[in-house]
């Protein structure tokens, strides 16, 4: 297997798991999606623990992937409770851990229970 599917296959069984506070990402890390830009790990496992119920509980299923040496990009059905998302993330690798991920997706209008807190 790919190191860089190894990675991808890690973040899922950490988020599947709740195990947010060993993602495999790097100190520098950065998180763009439709909500915005998150940079640092500890910033990022910060907004996580804060919203806990936003990012938690959800089963997972990959239904493609292109997996490279430095970068991958997978499409996967994100569902919690009766939340469905589909989405398209691209990761990008430096030194054996996740640097950066720029994820696609559509959110609509945001119900009120869905927006995070700071």
């Amino acid at each position: 297997m790919k190191e860089s599917k190894r990675l991808v296959m890690e973040w899922f069984s950490k988020w599947s798991s709740g195990d947010f506070t060993n993602l495999p990402i790097s100190a520098n890390f950065s998180h763009t999606s439709p909500f915005g830009t998150i940079e640092g790990k500890q910033g990022y496992i910060d907004l996580v623990a804060a919203n806990k119920d936003k990012f938690l509980g959800y089963t997972f299923s990959i239904i493609d992937g292109v997996y490279e040496q430095d970068k991958a990009c997978v499409r996967y059905k994100a569902v919690q409770g009766d939340f469905e998302l589909e989405v398209s993330e691209w990761y990008y690798f430096k030194e054996a851990s996740i640097d950066k991920i720029v994820a696609y997706y559509h959110i609509g209008d945001i119900r009120e229970d869905r927006k995070l807190q700071p």
